[in-house]
């Protein structure tokens, strides 16, 4: 795997990836990584000749109080695991790189991003749409993937990679959860043993309200119950828990087409996210 730090590096590492006419796929990350941005990994190099991915803890994502400081770094573990699940190339680039001096531009994708996560995060998925699209520009690949677990996130970059005319496939690789359930973020290492318990709750929730939906029970009163649980279980903050449109992610009264349930809540002082199709 080759490693590259300097943008003036980039051009010609991606044009010795492509020689022949091979394929390109990105997995863009934050680094922190887990079976789940493995997963990324071997779902990009079924879908393209050669592989690339991106490590980069994006400030501009961050809200003013949020956890950018202590957010896990580890790039020579990273840089292992991705080199051992046969990545092709590895680009971390500086801060400076990615935002230059002076740097006065944003990507704002409306609509998908101001709901939900928007609302409990303001401004957080102009910082994704911004490096996303960044990076996509930089590397030019045939194809990206993201996860579902961040699943706003995935329907913000289909969004901006249409509006942009990018011509970029997206892709979304289903959620990887621990053997008990629990959907593997980088933030997970935020939480004590207790809090890891806890953090269960989560998913049991979200499988109990998805049963309790098809069985035809009203879908209020299931999300409402879904929320009282969570905050019994020591959750102290329920920012949402919503059945919502899969495509447009407005929230449903009632169960119709294809749905998901979204949830965020705090344990502690970590933030946890997750959804279920249904």
């Amino acid at each position: 795997m080759q490693t590259v730090r300097e943008v003036s590096q980039l051009a010609s590492a991606l044009i010795a990836l492509r020689a022949g006419g091979k394929s390109l796929a990105l997995v863009p990350t934050m680094g922190a990584l887990h079976a789940g941005h493995m997963a990324l990994i071997e779902a990009a190099k079924g879908a393209a000749d050669r592989v690339a991915a991106t490590i980069f803890v994006n400030p501009l994502q961050f809200g003013a109080n949020e956890d950018f400081a202590r957010y896990p770094r580890q790039e020579r573990e990273d840089a292992e695991r991705l080199e051992a699940a046969g990545c092709d190339l590895l680009w971390m680039p500086d801060g400076a790189d990615v935002y230059p001096p002076g740097f006065a531009t944003s990507v704002s994708v409306k609509g998908l991003s101001e709901r939900w996560e928007g609302e409990a995060r303001p401004g957080h998925f102009d910082g994704v749409a911004t490096v996303v699209a960044k990076l996509l520009c930089a590397v030019r690949p045939d194809v990206a993937l993201f996860g579902e677990k961040d699943f706003q996130q995935l329907a913000v970059i289909r969004r901006m990679v249409v509006d942009l005319g990018l011509g970029i496939e997206i892709v979304g690789v289903p959620t990887v959860r621990d053997t008990d359930g629990l959907a593997l973020s980088s933030r997970n290492a935020y939480l004590s043993e207790e809090e890891r318990k806890w953090a269960l709750a989560l998913p049991q929730a979200l499988t109990e309200a998805a049963e309790r939906i098809r069985t035809g029970e009203q879908v209020g009163e299931v999300l409402d119950g879904a929320k009282v649980r969570l905050s019994e279980a020591g959750f102290g903050g329920v920012d949402y828990f919503a059945l919502v449109d899969a495509a447009t992610l407005e929230p449903l009264e009632a169960a119709s087409g294809s749905m998901r349930l979204i949830a965020a809540a705090t344990i502690g002082t970590t933030r946890l996210i997750d959804n279920l199709a249904l």
